[in-house]
């Protein structure tokens, strides 16, 4: 099973078994002809942004200048390859902070990436992983440890990044879904940007991610929860005779320091991802 929790082991499973897939000849000729040009763009990618980072590394530490361009490249052409439509609207934070979004599927890191450079918080286990792992360090991760007593040390990582200029990016519903609904959001997430060192300057922008599906098909096409595999999952959106679509809501940044608490923060992004994405659902 391929692990899609960044941050929490909790898994969200629906009472409906997920749909069959049933690609036909089609399918795999599809598959084939979408999955190649895919696999060359992203590992194509990969290679050039390490080549880049060799010399970015030295010369501009933390910061990266120039390989976010390269993440926003592959994620932008990576819809283009599988024909599926992308928009979004909104306007991009520019005060220094934290991105948090409800979490659907893989094709997320595709979308937040296309639009907005981000950096991607995640728990410390998927630096270890293969492939993923490798990917996830080559384009500027933040792992955490779940270890109260690395709290201090981590905030000091977030302001680091932060103070740099890197928008860190948090799925604190802490699992994915169908696509149909947004969880609660976990408030311990949000405990961080409410230390001292953080608070004063730190604005967290919510954002709002909505896939629909291809003609024809069920809503929750794109989602990808519980137990569900990778490798199916991958096929399954390869194979599509006809692709649907993602959107982006970006909405107004929210200064911490004008929030109480975690609690009260997290209610504010939650309530605003939520809003949205029940909009856009029954338009």
């Amino acid at each position: 099973m391929a692990e899609r929790n960044p941050v929490n082991d909790t898994l969200w499973n629906s009472e409906d078994a997920p749909d069959p897939m049933n690609l036909g000849l089609l399918g795999w000729v599809l598959v084939i002809l979408r999955g190649v040009p895919l696999a060359l763009l992203v590992f194509g990618g990969l290679i050039i942004l390490l080549a880049i980072r060799l010399f970015e590394l030295p010369l501009f530490g933390v910061r990266r200048p120039i390989t976010p361009f390269i993440a926003q490249f592959v994620s932008r052409n990576a819809f283009r390859i599988l024909g599926m439509g992308f928009r979004t609207s909104g306007e991009l934070m520019q005060q220094r902070g934290a991105v948090v979004a409800n979490h659907t599927s893989w094709l997320d890191i595709f979308a937040l990436n296309a639009r907005k450079r981000v950096y991607f918080v995640s728990k410390a286990e998927v630096a270890k992983w293969p492939g993923i792992g490798w990917l996830a360090r080559a384009t500027g991760t933040v792992f955490i440890e779940r270890d109260r007593k690395k709290a201090k040390e981590q905030t000091k990582v977030f302001e680091t990044r932060l103070k740099a200029g890197h928008k860190l990016l948090f799925f604190p519903e802490g699992t994915s879904t169908d696509g149909l609904r947004v969880l609660p959001f976990k408030t311990t997430l949000f405990a961080a940007f409410f230390a001292e060192e953080l608070r004063d300057f730190m604005f967290v922008q919510p954002v709002s991610v909505i896939f629909h599906a291809p003609e024809g098909q069920p809503e929750r096409f794109y989602g990808w929860w519980g137990d569900m595999e990778f490798g199916p999952h991958l096929l399954k959106t390869l194979g599509a005779r006809r692709q649907g679509s993602v959107e982006l809501i970006y909405h107004s940044p929210a200064k911490v320091s004008d929030f109480e608490n975690r609690k009260a923060l997290a209610a504010h992004c939650e309530e605003a991802v939520r809003h949205a994405h029940s909009l856009a659902r029954v338009s």
